[in-house]
């Protein structure tokens, strides 16, 4: 509904949450007049006094640093006018002030520059005490808008700062003695000695404005880090027009260019008060600072070299200058190196807290991918890398097969997530293709990611490969803390590929290392299985020339003794011959049956003629217990495939006769999903199979077998009956 044409706000609208420590607290409204004052009337008479002291004709005219010193007052009053708008807390008061005392300065050292020469006049006085009470005052200032940034206050957003409240307070009481000391006498104090006692000042309150930084979180610590930019660029800048000028005489005149370079502040100011520029002013930081120091370095061998083993350059000495300048440059040259990493792990350590930004994880963590380190340690390592570089309050590995992911690697230990996450089937899919994700995501998808985090920010990257979900990173930092910036994201998308095929690849690794250790067992069972064979064949041999020379043999001379004695009595005892033939035909045929035994124990007759079906059946018929076979729908096989299922069966049939008497024996033979298979079952008493596996019939019949790529399995417990398959593949 609307009221006089203006839209009403619902009075269901949802509550603005509270504030969480660390960050800073909505900003409480500015009363209007108060806003118009600091924020509009304050500025704009800033810049009246500025332009007006440049319009106003005096003696010598406007000189370069009247013109720069109007203009760095005007960019400071823009900048002022400018946050005014700012819906975030900006030192306001400090800005106005400071803006407006500095154009009342600069008006007043004018006057006074202007009428240095001529008689002394109530103008001239009044210019000189002006001067003498603004230059402290704008010191005081400048001490107080250094400790106050990025919101004007002197007390964090989570505790008080009595001492810095005190600093403040003793500077300005130094400013209001110094200021009454000069204007008692009306001493105009020099330029060059303002700057030095502006610069020194501002010098002695950098360890607190540090200390408010390392305190900082989330957007302020944002708006301080433009305006170290700003403050570092304007110095750096300063610091290379005096170090030209004092080699090569340019820019003259200097203190211009050196007083420009100073508008980098305001505009350091102005780009804090963007929340858009906030993600990138720490890697900004970062770069600034270590520039800074290297432009530092150089000016500094540049001095040495120049000015201390040579001299400036003139007109006259210009190849000399030249040759310095070279060796100069090579000793730059040499020292970039090291002077920039060494100089890049200081600035990471003032912006980040570490020696490493949040991207160098990146290029750290392949060159740490070795068979020497353990997945688990590496993964850890990486948890500890992540923490400390991006400034984390936790960080966690999630890897696993199957529906659970397991959480195997948190720093710290025991870490706010749950120790293991279930993904189902239709989660897993959504998650394995998601990107970096937060909160709100991982509420839907992964709730269970969420237990013991309450209002703490997180970002969730699944860990994949080739579509397949490996794992998860889950960081979290606390309420209050420093928003994830796109910058954040990418690393931790870019080391989420990057774990993911390290996964893959150690996954790759054990299934490969596995593989090689059951080759390895499969290559020493298959050299005993072939050695076995060897014996058991020679040992067969050996039995079968055993039972050729003990039985057939023996009846064999027996018959031919006895065929020899019967020619020798065929004539003299026709009827004793006739006996002795009767005999020697019974001798024949026992001995044709013993030759047939023998032969059935090497290879069965029937089973060649018949197949496995009829061989069976008839073991099966000589067997002491009943037994039933079954072998339906088989056809014929292989002489290898038939012989090692025969005998199988048949050792089995041997050991329930021997171990099971009275048990009923059930064989069976069937084929199956390309193989032929094969069982015995007997409801005799047992045994038990662990023992059963190291006898001499189970070794037999899995050498059989094994020959020809079958396998053999024994299941039997006691009082329960045995049971003994094996399969052989057709293909």
């Amino acid at each position: 509904m609307t009221v006089t044409g203006k839209p009403t706000v619902a009075a269901t609208t949802e509550p603005a949450p509270l504030a969480a420590p660390g960050d800073s607290p909505s900003p409480a409204p500015a009363s209007p007049g108060r806003l118009l004052l600091a924020g509009v009337l304050v500025p704009l008479a800033a810049i009246g006094v500025a332009a007006g002291t440049l319009a106003v004709h005096m003696p010598g005219g406007i000189t370069g640093v009247a013109a720069v010193t109007a203009a760095l007052v005007i960019t400071w009053a823009l900048v002022a006018l400018a946050t005014a708008r700012s819906r975030e807390r900006t030192p306001q008061w400090q800005l106005a002030a400071g803006t407006l005392i500095a154009a009342i300065a600069a008006a007043a050292g004018r006057v006074c520059a202007s009428t240095v020469t001529a008689a002394p006049a109530w103008h001239h006085h009044l210019a000189i005490v002006i001067a003498d009470i603004a230059g402290p005052a704008l010191v005081a200032i400048s001490v107080h808008l250094e400790l106050s940034l990025p919101d004007g206050r002197l007390s964090a957003a989570v505790h008080s700062s009595p001492a810095r409240r005190a600093v403040v307070i003793a500077g300005y009481a130094m400013a209001a003695i110094a200021a009454a000391a000069l204007a008692g006498t009306a001493t105009p104090v020099p330029a060059w000695a303002g700057i030095l006692a502006w610069s020194l000042a501002t010098a002695c309150a950098l360890p607190a404005a540090r200390m408010r930084y390392a305190s900082a979180a989330g957007r302020d610590r944002e708006r301080l880090q433009w305006a170290a930019i700003g403050t570092v660029v304007a110095c750096t800048v300063a610091l290379s027009v005096a170090v030209l000028y004092l080699l090569v005489g340019w820019p003259d005149p200097m203190p211009p260019a050196a007083e420009a370079a100073m508008a980098g502040v305001p505009l350091g100011l102005l780009a804090a008060a963007v929340p858009k520029l906030g993600q990138r002013a720490g890697r900004a930081l970062v770069q600034v600072l270590a520039i800074a120091g290297f432009a530092a370095t150089v000016a500094v061998i540049y001095l040495v070299v120049i000015l201390g083993l040579g001299r400036p350059p003139t007109d006259s000495a210009d190849q000399e200058i030249l040759g310095l300048s070279m060796v100069a440059a090579a000793v730059a040259a040499a020292s970039f190196a090291p002077a920039r990493e060494r100089l890049t792990d200081w600035a990471n350590r003032q912006v980040f807290g570490a020696r490493q930004a949040p991207d160098q994880v990146l290029r750290t963590f392949g060159s740490r991918m070795t068979r020497a380190i353990s997945m688990d340690e590496l993964l850890l390592q990486l948890a500890e890398s992540l923490r400390k570089t991006m400034t984390l309050a936790a960080a966690e590995v999630y890897t696993g097969t199957g529906d659970v992911l397991e959480r195997v690697a948190s720093v710290p230990d025991a870490g706010p997530g749950p120790r293991s996450v279930l993904v189902g089937e239709r989660e897993r899919p959504v998650v394995a293709r998601a990107g970096v994700s937060g909160h709100a995501w991982a509420a839907v998808w992964l709730p269970a990611l969420l237990e013991g985090r309450s209002g703490a920010s997180i970002r969730v990257a699944p860990v994949s490969h080739a579509g397949d979900l490996l794992g998860l990173l889950v960081v979290q930092r606390p309420a209050g803390g420093d928003q994830f910036s796109e910058e954040d994201d990418r690393v931790l998308t870019e080391l989420a590929r990057q774990v993911g095929l390290a996964v893959h690849n150690a996954r790759l690794d054990t299934a490969l290392a596995t593989t090689l250790d059951e080759l390895r067992k499969q290559a020493d069972e298959l050299r005993q299985s072939r050695a076995r064979i060897v014996a058991s064949a020679n040992a067969e041999r050996r039995k079968v020339e055993r039972d050729l020379h003990d039985g057939a043999q023996q009846h064999l001379v027996a018959l031919a003794v006895n065929l020899r004695l019967l020619r020798d009595i065929v004539d003299e005892d026709p009827q004793l011959a006739t006996e002795m033939l009767d005999q020697l035909a019974d001798e024949v045929k026992a001995t044709i049956q013993e030759l047939r035994d023998l032969a059935h124990g090497i290879y069965p007759p029937l089973l060649a003629d018949s197949g496995l079906s009829e061989a069976l059946k008839a073991a099966g018929r000589r067997s002491t217990l009943p037994v039933t076979v079954t072998a339906d729908g088989i056809g014929r096989y292989s002489l290898e495939i038939e012989s090692a299922i025969y005998f199988c069966c048949l050792e089995a049939l041997q050991n329930a006769a021997k171990h099971a008497p009275g048990a009923t024996v059930a064989i069976r033979v069937w084929e199956e999903s390309g193989g032929l298979l094969f069982s015995v079952i007997d409801d005799g008493p047992g045994f038990d199979a662990s023992v059963a596996r190291q006898g001499h019939g189970y070794v037999n019949m899995a050498d059989r077998l094994g020959a020809i790529g079958g396998t053999v399995r024994w299941d039997s417990q006691p009082a329960r009956g045995s049971r003994i398959s094996g399969s052989v593949p057709l293909v």
